[in-house]
């Protein structure tokens, strides 16, 4: 892997069930999303909606373990819901999966799938190393609110992803900034599989693996790295 990427002893003793995983991807191509990742979200959907067999996603065993998670960290998880669970409830909701772009539409349908979180990040635009930390309440998160930029700060002692420059999602895997997100001119990306027990090493292992072969079949010709899993 070309780019760090580390997590803080603080969040390993908030949370110590978490391990990631990191694909790197370059020579990409992207575009508006089409109808081919359309079909792929909408058949993620209908896998979750088999493997949940009716119960809502905040049953399943792994959401359950990011909500504890975000309660340590001070977090309302019924508010402010991780990833997996925030996609899951719209896929099974009547308006389905948002469409965003080919490759943010391939990792919303691992994570749905899967029901895992995964963050896709802008290599071009990622500055240094990636970590997982424990904010100060100091850092800079760049969102945007009706349209125009905000320069927001964590709260002190939240779970964040940050590079050099300040945060890159907000709440663990909660909310993404503008200034790393994959956009249609994206052509370099860095994935972020994260998992909390008691989902295994081997489901977070072969999420990676399907992520790698849908990024090769709409992309044929990148070069891909599947890394190790990290606690």
């Amino acid at each position: 892997m070309s780019i760090s990427v580390t997590v803080s002893d603080d969040v390993r003793a908030l949370a110590p069930g978490f391990a990631h995983l990191v694909v790197e991807a370059r020579d990409l191509v992207n575009g508006p999303s089409d109808e081919a990742s359309s079909a792929l979200l909408d058949e993620a959907a209908a896998r979750l909606a088999a493997r949940l067999g009716g119960q809502p996603p905040q049953g399943e065993p792994h959401i359950a373990a990011w909500r504890a998670a975000y309660t340590a960290f001070g977090a309302k998880p019924s508010r402010t819901r991780n990833s997996a669970e925030a996609l899951a409830r719209r896929a099974l909701a009547g308006g389905g999966l948002p469409r965003v772009n080919r490759l943010v539409d391939v990792y919303n349908a691992i994570s749905v799938a899967h029901v895992v979180p995964v963050g896709g990040e802008d290599l071009a635009r990622i500055e240094g190393g990636m970590r997982l930390v424990r904010a100060t309440g100091d850092e800079p998160f760049e969102t945007a609110a009706d349209g125009e930029p905000v320069t927001e700060h964590p709260e002190p002692g939240e779970v964040v992803w940050q590079d050099g420059i300040g945060v890159t999602c907000r709440r663990w895997n909660w909310r993404q900034g503008v200034r790393t997100r994959l956009t249609e001119d994206s052509t370099s990306a860095l994935f972020l599989l994260e998992r909390m027990a008691p989902m295994t090493l081997d489901a977070l292992e072969e999420a990676g693996a399907e992520l790698v072969e849908l990024l090769e079949k709409f992309s044929p010709g990148a070069r891909i790295e599947l890394g190790e899993i990290r606690r």
